[in-house]
């Protein structure tokens, strides 16, 4: 009986460490289970972490991408135009639509469509066969929605292509800046180019000085769009209209800028000059009527000027040595200050001591012997100017050329102007007459631009009054607000007494004298030839530039007119310049219906 007790206590003594076994084989996978969960969590909130925190910015813009509503409003940009006799506008550059032709290769199903497309193409576009090739290639992509053909289609050209009903051609409309008068007052408008990054921005001239009015500003669309792409309207919108560019109305007269510009184009090609420029203003208001610039370029083809150069508006840009046309200026200062009368006593030996290395000499190294201050003009005498410029002082002298306007901006609202300079008159102190100021009396060592020699001489013809040039006459705004732009005097420069006295003895220039080749018969014509030895690095050459500037009819005057060549290939300007400025006073003349008074 004792063997199965045995066996019974044996059997429960087994049993209570199965029992314990279990229970500590429970708590293991529970530890572990929550171990388990506890490295999820962990992994879990460090992926939290990195997508709220460390990636935030990353995903708000990906999000922001998705459902935010964003596009910046392109304005239109304004014109510049003319006005003519009618006021009905000529239009020197405006906006018109071009085209990108593109195929989208999707819907060719056919394999001989791409080659059929191809060939008609050629045919429209007159194709070579290395082109029609390469446009075969580009439709024979499968699946491309977009392969650009031709970039630079008109209108016209789009609708007759149209027309031909081509499978998978279509066009892609953009707005281009056009130039209907190519050429025409191209140095005076500029030109519309691009940045760095693609943006439209005026260039030179017109285009250049007034971008910002013309070009318009920038509108903005912001909002919320939801998963299907529409606008949400709760969640809220911010808009910004663009404000279209305003039209520029310029004071030139077209006719005159057309015909007066060739005539300075044949002359710059007969005397084989360098270069030539023109001005002419209205004395009595200071606006622009003519201004030329030779070489000038078309603005459509701006990319194929290979000297840039030729983008300068030279009448504005390039100041250069005057010359004797200067030598009115220091008469209209002395006669202004009283230190001389115009029948004042000169004695001309044909030199001059004034401080420099070599005595001043006249031109081929004459002497004029007895003259007056009248003959002196005649005669664009150096050496009596130099007289006159010991007379007022070298104080005087230099107060009275910035009088007249020189070392400055004339503010005219053209981009690109030079001041020119007259430095040299700041050299040495003291008011002795110097060797700067006595080669600067009859225009040498002192740089102007065609423009303020042109302002200058009007304050002569306009009674001594200094008009401020300008070329924009009207600015014509989106909202429909104009702005005319009124004449304004900047300053009484000379006497009226003195402006008749210098304009008379201008007369007798053209009448009697060198200035004979700018006469026109019938009228009283003020004028005065320079011929300037250019600076170089050694000192002056032997190339001049040819000026000669003048306006009439003295009485009434309606022009002053400024004419220069650079380098031509003749000795003195009164053979080349004043030709040139008799036949174009005349068209002048003929165009204003004025008539003769003599």
């Amino acid at each position: 009986m004792a063997r199965p007790y045995r066996v019974r206590r044996v059997a429960r003594h087994d049993a209570a460490a199965v029992r314990t076994i279990h229970i500590d084989g429970g708590k293991m996978r529970i530890y572990a289970l929550k171990i388990f969960f506890l490295v999820c969590a962990g992994a879990i909130g460090v992926r939290l972490f990195g997508l709220m925190v460390a990636q935030h910015g990353f995903f708000t813009a990906l999000a922001s991408d998705s459902h935010e509503i964003y596009a910046e409003l392109t304005p239109e940009r304004g014109g510049v135009y003319l006005e003519n006799a009618e006021e009905k506008l000529i239009p020197l550059a405006i906006n018109r639509d071009k085209f990108v032709v593109f195929a989208d290769t999707r819907g060719y199903e056919d394999p001989k469509q791409p080659l059929e497309v191809a060939t008609s193409l050629a045919e429209f576009f007159g194709y070579d066969d290395e082109r029609k090739f390469k446009v075969l290639e580009q439709l024979q992509k499968q699946n491309d929605a977009y392969e650009q053909i031709e970039k630079n289609v008109d209108e016209d050209t789009k609708k007759r292509l149209e027309e031909r009903k081509l499978p998978g051609i279509h066009f892609s409309r953009f707005r281009e800046r056009f130039y209907p008068e190519g050429a025409l007052a191209a140095p005076v408008v500029g030109f519309v180019g691009k940045t760095e990054n693609g943006t439209s921005v005026g260039r030179y001239g017109v285009e250049g000085y007034w971008n910002s009015l013309i070009g318009g500003t920038g509108g903005v669309l912001e909002g919320i769009r939801s998963a299907s792409g529409a606008w949400i309207p709760l969640a809220g919108r911010s808009f910004e209209r663009a404000t279209d560019g305003a039209d520029v109305i310029l004071t030139l007269d077209r006719t005159l800028q057309y015909e007066i510009c060739e005539r300075l184009k044949n002359a710059v090609s007969t005397y084989q000059a360098q270069s030539g420029s023109m001005v002419i203003m209205d004395p009595l208001t200071g606006a622009i009527i003519v201004m030329c610039s030779v070489p000038d370029f078309d603005p459509n083809e701006y990319n194929k000027v290979t000297d840039i150069s030729t983008f300068n508006n030279l009448s504005i840009f390039e100041p250069y040595e005057p010359g004797s046309v200067f030598k009115p200026i220091t008469m209209a200062a002395a006669l202004d200050m009283n230190v001389i009368k115009p029948d004042d006593y000169f004695y001309d030996s044909g030199s001059v001591e004034a401080g420099c290395k070599k005595p001043i000499q006249n031109a081929d190294n004459r002497s004029y012997k007895d003259q007056n201050m009248s003959g002196i003009l005649e005669r664009s005498i150096n050496t009596g100017v130099v007289f006159i410029a010991n007379k007022l002082g070298k104080e005087n002298f230099r107060q009275y050329v910035e009088k007249f306007g020189f070392g400055t901006k004339t503010g005219i609202e053209l981009d690109t102007e030079n001041p020119g300079t007259i430095a040299s008159l700041y050299q040495n102190k003291g008011d002795k007459v110097d060797c700067y100021t006595a080669t600067a009396s009859f225009g040498q060592g002192i740089t102007a631009t065609p423009l303020q020699l042109v302002t200058a001489f009007s304050a002569i013809a306009n009674g001594g009054k200094m008009m401020k040039p300008y070329i924009v006459k009207r600015i014509e705004y989106a909202n429909g607000k104009v702005e005319t732009i009124r004449p304004t005097e900047i300053r009484q420069v000379i006497s009226k007494h003195t402006a008749d006295t210098v304009a008379a003895m201008m007369v007798r220039v053209v009448d009697y004298s060198e200035g004979k080749r700018g006469q026109v018969p019938g009228y009283y014509i003020a004028g005065k030839t320079g011929t300037a030895q250019i600076a170089g690095p050694g000192g002056y050459t032997a190339e001049t530039n040819h000026s000669f500037i003048g306006f009439g009819p003295v009485g009434n005057p309606k022009f002053v007119t400024l004419i220069r060549l650079e380098k031509p290939q003749r000795t003195y300007a009164n053979i080349t310049a004043a030709p040139l400025f008799a036949e174009i006073t005349s068209y002048l003349l003929s165009h204003y219906h004025i008539p003769p008074e003599r």
